[in-house]
């Protein structure tokens, strides 16, 4: 191997020194390489625990978010499905602590920081998450107004983001302090290098002076050459020329091959800190995979590339185009592959590159202004995430590839597999944070609704403070003006309150006038019943006949105070209407159950006409259109003494609504008509008949009776229901009321799914109670202007005969009677001993009360709800923690027929509820009902 006498002098001359430069020069490398692979996996380490830090504490952020999130949507829909998310970041966010524990167990700081955020977190969730989920669930809506009124648990919430910001911000100092630390740690890295090559030097030095003068001059340039690398500070592009062929050349290109491997590995570890560094912060993925091919493309010398990101699964599964760079006009790259499709397909399949030299078929060109290229090098790196690939990169270039350019890409991949799914999952978190305030959007929105009103009134007081401004500028007398105009609109306002409250009053008295004018009428009412069924055998048929004619008088009153009400409903504002399905076809069907008897009666000829393309079903107020149509026929039988009343359906005139609500649809529109040939209305009256209290004439009023309130409250009704009455009618010539209603309002799908809810809710309520409690009847309907559906019911049908059972199950109980009115007492106390019943009086809530202290062993309890001391609704609460007491039948009566009072009874405590005046028939009934129910209790 070695010939010359030359290369073996050297050889054993410089035998020991060279073995022990190529030690100290091993070891430095060794050292250098050693140390620069500890700093690549401490940036790597350093980067991946990092990001996972602050991936898992906004992932408890989110996570209590999400739980807050649901907690609201469940209590404001009652919707259990609304809790799913609850449940799972409730379970999630644990499991997020745990891993973020333990990359700060071993900083006790940090660790309490991370205990007391957890310590916050489950008391929101032991005090204001729970508690209020679980009264939802108990449908205690008030006390989860009265939980929010302070909201406790805001403070926990608040308190939490700024832990977990205090964190976070005292985990970027740490950073911060370890990034000072390796900066440190390369100063002294570059130090111990110089320092070892210096030693090298001085080594090779006195080596030097035992060799031949031959020998010298390489030497001295080899060391030369090494100490210019030296002092520029690992400047590794520089290399050793020797111009000699011994052993020296020999170390200097091993050297020189050294550096070339060294200033590779640099060149590498630089670019993957700059890709690193320019990837952070990027919320999407196409910008991410845009930046990141203008990165990598020049670096590596591609003129062209593409970059696909695995999205579905199953067979959907598909690696999809990102980004391209350097594409030229129509991209002629494939949009999408499954896995094993072309090259692309098969190296995310495989996970492993490809490297095509001299490709012949790629579909893909390199182009600038002026020509086009076909690349000469293919490369497609797979990039791993988890030992999943994720996505695939693919460059071409007109220059081939080198193993650098490889080593580079397999080198980013591994951090940008990691770079792409952070990004996923930030868009995905940014998705749901952007649900999640779509949906609290979409619960404000109604807020903002109620306050467009008020801001548009603003708007107007700040127009008129702007004008009376202006005009305060211009002279003295504006001034004086605009203070005249704000001391009217003061009074103006002074009014408009005092009429607010004279409607309040107005309404109040109603109320009460109701209760004042029921409580005489149920002793009338009860005691004229008792009266006209003689059970006694003791008044003659004519006395019969007075007691019928004061029950029949007695509900007359009664439907007048109704009318009243409605009215005064009406003008309130307090009218609700519940939109169901109503069937066309049953409507008149009804109708004619009603008034056949009266056509009959009176001699008349009652038709009823159905159009053939009449809808078979419309949405509306079935109760509130059956009582417009039953006013509207009950007057015209009333006014027509000869010839026919007709009910006519039909599709509505698209003219004749058009010229009332121009912005209504006439095929939405159905038309109710009843014809009558009777008296007629003068031109000149019609439009007076439907206001309150008005009436043709002061004859009308003496011949047919009725107090002008029914087609005041019709027209009202028709309004509600989204339509309106027309009147198309001549003096002796008859009359045409029309009805026109919409098959279905525009929130009909909205008030149907309402009222389904409160069934719902009303049905579930009656199941927990064991049974299906029996409902107060309906008020009768308003008596008709020009008469009363009551004509129909004048023969009264005679009192069906009790069964036996009946009979023995009312015979020999107890009742507690609670009543306050003397008359009441009377009657009622008549009717319920005529059954057999015993009946003990209380005058007073108080006085039930020290009755129920000495004797409780009764059956059923009818308790009054106006009562001085000690109303009913006190007194059933009282009851109803009686340890005897507490489970015996409450019947509730009241003279207010207001919607809210069975609710309020039912809420008290009381078992059923019926108005004043009272339907003995339908007392019975509910008694039998509570007694049955008792029984079978026992």
């Amino acid at each position: 191997m070695f010939t010359t006498s030359r290369r073996f002098s050297i050889k054993y001359k410089i035998a020991v020194g060279y073995i022990l430069i190529l030690c100290c020069l091993g070891a430095a490398i060794i050292m250098v390489s050693e140390r620069i692979s500890v700093l690549q996996n401490e940036i790597e380490t350093m980067t991946a625990r990092d990001m996972e830090i602050n991936n898992l504490i906004t992932s408890i952020r989110y996570s209590v978010v999400n739980m807050e999130t649901s907690q609201r949507g469940y209590l404001l829909t009652g919707n259990e499905s609304y809790l799913t998310p609850y449940m799972q970041s409730k379970a999630g966010w644990i499991e997020d602590y745990e891993l973020l524990y333990e990359h700060f167990s071993s900083n006790p700081e940090r660790s309490k920081d991370l205990e007391s955020i957890k310590a916050t977190i489950e008391h929101w969730i032991e005090t204001a998450a729970e508690p209020t989920i679980e009264l939802k669930r108990e449908n205690q809506t008030q006390a989860i107004i009265d939980f929010f009124a302070d909201d406790a648990g805001k403070q926990d919430v608040e308190q939490l983001r700024e832990q977990l910001e205090t964190l976070r911000l005292n985990h970027l100092e740490s950073n911060k302090a370890y990034i000072a630390d390796l900066d440190k740690r390369n100063s002294w890295l570059l130090m111990t290098l110089i320092g070892m090559l210096v030693a090298v030097a001085i080594i090779s030095f006195f080596i030097v002076s035992y060799v031949s003068g031959a020998i010298v001059k390489t030497i001295t340039q080899v060391s030369s050459t090494i100490k210019e690398i030296a002092d520029s500070k690992g400047d590794l592009t520089k290399r050793i020329k020797v111009g000699t062929r011994d052993e020296v050349r020999d170390l200097a290109e091993a050297t020189n091959v050294l550096l070339g491997s060294l200033e590779a590995q640099s060149w590498v570890q630089r670019n993957v800190a700059e890709v690193a560094t320019m990837n952070q912060g990027l919320s999407n993925l196409t910008e991410l995979a845009s930046s990141f091919l203008s990165k990598v493309a020049p670096i590596i010398g591609a003129s062209y590339g593409v970059l696909y990101y695995r999205r579905g699964s199953g067979d959907k599964l598909r690696l999809e185009k990102l980004s391209a760079y350097a594409a030229y006009g129509d991209d002629t790259s494939k949009e999408s592959f499954r896995l094993g499709e072309g090259l692309v397909g098969q190296c995310a399949q495989d996970n492993r590159p490809f490297l095509l030299n001299q490709p012949e078929n790629y579909s893909g060109s390199i182009a600038s202004g002026t020509m086009k290229m076909r690349p000469r090098s293919v490369l497609i790196v797979p990039v791993e995430f988890e030992r999943k690939v994720i996505a695939v990169m693919e460059f071409a270039s007109i220059e081939p590839f080198k193993a650098e350019h490889l080593k580079l890409l397999e080198a980013i991949e591994e951090h940008f597999g990691v770079t792409i799914d952070n990004t996923a999952g930030r868009m995905e978190v940014e998705r749901l944070l952007a649900e999640s305030q779509a949906m609290t959007e979409e619960l404000q929105a109604q807020t903002e609704e109620l306050q467009a009103q008020s801001e548009e009134l603003q708007m107007q007081q700040e127009e008129m403070r702007m004008t009376t401004e202006h005009l305060e500028e211009q002279n003295l007398y504006a001034e004086q003006k605009t203070k005249e105009l704000e001391q009217a609109k003061a009074e103006l306002e002074d009014y408009a309150e005092k009429l607010k409250q004279s409607a309040q009053y107005k309404t109040n008295f109603l109320a009460n006038m109701s209760h004042e004018l029921r409580t005489p009428l149920n002793s009338i009412l009860i005691l004229s019943q008792m009266l006209s069924e003689n059970d006694s055998k003791s008044l003659s048929q004519e006395e019969v006949g007075y007691a019928k004619v004061i029950h029949s008088s007695g509900n007359d009153l009664l439907a007048l105070i109704d009318d009243i009400l409605d009215l005064s409903k009406i003008e309130a504002g307090k009218i609700s209407l519940v939109m169901d399905e109503v069937s066309v076809a049953e409507i008149p069907e009804l109708l004619k159950l009603v008034f056949d008897p009266v056509a009959e009666k009176k001699g008349l000829d009652f038709r009823i006409e159905l159009q053939k393309d009449l809808p078979p079903i419309m949405q509306t107020d079935g109760q509130r259109l059956q009582q417009i149509l039953k006013n509207l026929l009950s007057n015209a039988f009333k006014f027509t003494e000869t010839g026919s009343v007709t009910l006519k359906l039909h599709r509505a005139d698209p003219a004749a609504v058009s010229a009332r609500m121009p912005d209504a649809c006439a095929e939405n529109m159905l038309a109710f008509s009843v014809i009558d040939t009777g008296i007629g209305i003068p031109k000149d009256k019609q439009g007076l008949i439907f206001e309150a209290f008005q009436q043709v004439d002061g004859n009308t009023n003496r011949i047919y009776g009725g107090t002008g309130l029914g087609l005041s409250i019709c027209s009202e009704f028709a309004q509600l229901l989204g339509g309106y009455i027309a009147l198309d009618s001549e003096l002796h010539k008859g009359s045409t009321f029309t009805l026109y209603a919409p098959i279905c309002l525009p929130d009909a799908q909205h008030a149907l799914r309402q009222a389904s809810m409160e069934a719902a809710a009303a049905a579930s309520a009656e199941i927990a109670a064991g049974m299906a409690l029996p409902q107060p009847s309906e008020s009768p309907a308003p008596a008709a202007d020009r008469g009363s559906a009551e004509e129909a019911g004048k023969e009264q049908p005679q009192a069906k005969p009790e069964r036996p059972e009946e009979v023995s199950l009312l015979h020999g109980k107890k009742v507690l009677l609670v009543e306050d009115d003397a008359r009441n007492v009377f009657a009622v106390v008549k009717a319920l001993e005529a059954k057999g019943l015993h009946v003990t009086v209380a005058g007073n809530g108080q006085e039930c009360m020290d009755i129920v202290a000495s004797e409780s062993d009764f059956d059923l309890v009818l308790m009054d709800i106006m009562m001085p001391v000690m109303d009913g609704f006190e007194t059933t609460r009282a009851l109803r923690q009686h340890p005897i007491m507490k489970d015996t039948p409450i019947i509730a009566l009241t003279a207010k027929a207001m919607k809210s009072d069975q609710e309020s009874c039912l809420a008290a405590g009381a078992s059923d509820y019926i108005s004043k005046p009272i339907q003995m028939e339908q007392l019975f009934s509910l008694m039998r009902v509570w007694l049955t129910k008792q029984v079978g209790q026992e």
